[in-house]
């Protein structure tokens, strides 16, 4: 059976880096492992969007609405606006950081209040924090999104953790290493 995962955020937060980790991992537990990338305005601070679907066979790497298990969410309002693709029993894993868009920035839109309580109340299974107060506690901001995959990694406790450690060893620059094991295992424990 084939699951799906997508990971969304804002340019600029890792969310690409976030995903070629969790593809590493998933083809080192033996899935065959599809991971398409969409770019919004990425580099002006737009929403961008991965999706990284994974089983025994994977014919396309496309996540349709109400098809995603997981969404892992850099910001919260990212987390409301791509809500119509988690499945009714999916999970919505999202920092509770607020990036203002431009319609907000500008004041010609509110940034919406509320949206993990909104989210909840509508039947989501939530699970929210500030990861990008934990990745400055790991050492830099730039980790929210190691610290993110730290928090998804407690939800399946069925991928071992020395295939996290492999994939960041691989991955991630190796100035950046200790910062990054650091910041996954903060968020893994948070």
């Amino acid at each position: 059976m084939t699951k799906n995962i997508m990971i969304v955020g804002v340019g600029g937060q890792g969310t690409l880096l976030a995903s070629k980790l969790l593809g590493y991992v998933l083809l080192r537990q033996g899935y065959d492992v599809k991971v398409s990338e969409v770019h919004g305005m990425s580099q002006r601070g737009g929403s961008v969007v991965t999706y990284v679907r994974y089983g025994e066979k994977v014919y396309s790497p496309v996540i349709d609405k109400g098809e995603a298990d997981i969404i892992i969410s850099f910001e919260k309002l990212e987390a409301a606006r791509w809500l119509e693709y988690l499945k009714p029993e999916g999970l919505m894993i999202t920092n509770t950081q607020e990036i203002e868009p431009m319609p907000v920035v500008t004041g010609a839109a509110v940034y919406p209040p509320e949206l993990v309580e909104k989210m909840q109340a509508a039947g989501v299974k939530v699970d929210a924090g500030d990861f990008l107060e934990i990745a400055r506690q790991a050492g830099s901001s730039k980790a929210v999104n190691i610290a993110l995959l730290g928090r998804f990694s407690k939800h399946f406790p069925e991928i071992d953790e020395k295939y996290w450690r492999e994939a960041i060893e691989v991955i991630v620059p190796q100035k950046f290493r200790e910062l990054n094991f650091k910041a996954f295992e903060m968020g893994r424990s948070a």
